[in-house]
């Protein structure tokens, strides 16, 4: 069984600074400063761009570990892709779990944060399809929405 859900959430910044966030290890370091979503991330090999292979600490939202490849990469695009290759959806009977973040941009000064999960899961795991929503890259928007915001605001004040 396979399947495509799909989040998206505007950002009143530019595109480009969502993408600076988004386009290589930027986000993996917000995510274990913020703390309420990732507690911890180790880069095993890579420095954010294609290849980068990644063990993820998820806690309190979902498995506890949990290993990602990024397997593209678009600058131009703004688009980044990971799939999960170890423990996690894996372990559940998904014999694919992508993950796609897309910044899109809206106009100079606001953009779309869009993410995209595919996956196929085996016959026989088919009742595990409900672990694949759009809960964790929906909290992932916000924390990144957030910061975001706040920088922008930072810098508008200095």
């Amino acid at each position: 069984m396979s399947g495509q859900l799909s989040h998206e959430l505007e950002v009143n910044v530019p595109a480009s600074e969502a993408w600076e966030l988004y386009g290589r290890l930027g986000l993996a370091k917000l995510l274990v400063e913020d703390g309420s979503i990732v507690e911890k991330i180790e880069v095993i090999e890579g420095d954010g761009g294609i290849g980068n292979f990644l063990s993820i600490e998820l806690g309190s939202h979902g498995f506890t570990v949990h290993k990602e490849k990024f397997t593209k990469l678009d600058n131009e695009k703004r688009m980044k892709e990971l799939e999960v290759i170890e423990g996690g959806y894996i372990d559940l009977g998904f014999t694919l779990f992508r993950v796609r973040f897309k910044i899109i941009e809206k106009d100079n000064d606001s953009c779309i944060i869009k993410s995209t999960i595919e996956y196929d899961v085996k016959e026989k795991a088919v009742a595990n399809t409900s672990y694949a929503n759009t809960d964790l890259v929906a909290k992932i928007a916000e924390v990144t929405k957030n910061y975001l915001i706040k920088n922008k605001a930072n810098e508008n004040a200095a």
